[in-house]
């Protein structure tokens, strides 16, 4: 049985975790950056972002937004209360923010519907293709993975990721400024939850997981689950990329037109 792990620092501060737990984020760091470096939100800081990208950005990313509940309640049926610690911790977390995850597919909406995107377009409109990369992933180790795996797929990883790049928007002066003073606070409710500084997920998310596989699990185990949060990332620069497709594509047809 691994050694049971408690912790004792702050929540925030990854010296607070197991030496495995530090070496696998940092490992997986190169990853990370490739989703909160994307080119994507220096455009959206800029307010230089076309209106073909935002659409897919909003239509792309919703599968994700929408289903986040449902990887959390995938994850939820795989504890057993009393099982152990991690289980008992897990469940807990788990049912008090299903329900969180709901109020924020809402905000969601009122995020895309300040920026142009009609709801209709965000819940009816074709994504692009690829754009669901993310959304399948998360679907398949939610339901599929062991708990731990699910877990720190996508509350930790997918999460925390978020957490950063939203930090990146909502600092934006000019990307506030772009919203009507009417509307400008619901049309940021989203990005103002997710910031990081606001947004203590991710870490529970990796407590949990912790505290599920104690401070000594094998080799497998712990390469088990960088491999989980490395394709996780993969995953949201892959469904990223997607949306910008169209720009980039008129960038190249006007770079020809030029020569």
């Amino acid at each position: 049985m691994n050694a049971r792990f408690e912790r004792t620092g702050a929540l925030t501060e990854l010296t607070s975790y197991p030496q495995w737990a530090q070496n696998m984020v940092a490992e997986c760091e190169d990853a990370k950056q490739g989703v909160v470096g994307h080119e994507l939100w220096s455009v959206m800081s800029e307010g230089t972002l076309d209106a073909t990208s935002t659409r897919h950005f909003m239509a792309g990313v919703w599968p994700v937004i929408e289903r986040f509940p449902a990887y959390m309640a995938h994850n939820l049926l795989k504890t057993r209360y009393g099982r152990s610690p991690g289980d008992n911790m897990a469940r807990r977390w788990l049912v008090r923010n299903i329900r969180v995850e709901q109020n924020h597919a809402d905000y969601w909406l009122h995020w895309a519907e300040g920026a142009g995107v009609t709801r209709d377009e965000v819940l009816h409109g074709p994504a692009p293709l690829g754009t669901g990369t993310l959304a399948n992933w998360c679907e398949e180790v939610s339901g599929n993975a062991p708990l731990a795996a699910g877990i720190i797929a996508t509350n930790y990883a997918v999460e925390g990721a978020t957490g950063e790049w939203s930090q990146l928007i909502y600092d934006s002066v000019t990307y506030k400024e772009s919203f009507p003073v009417s509307n400008r606070t619901a049309s940021l409710r989203w990005l103002q939850l997710h910031a990081a500084y606001d947004d203590t997920h991710p870490w529970e998310a990796l407590e949990i997981v912790c505290t599920l596989l104690g401070t000594a699990p094998s080799t497998a185990e712990v390469a088990y689950l960088g491999e989980c949060v490395r394709r996780s990332y993969i995953s949201m620069q892959i469904t990223l990329d997607r949306c910008l497709d169209a720009r980039r594509a008129s960038w190249a047809l006007g770079e020809e037109a030029a020569a």
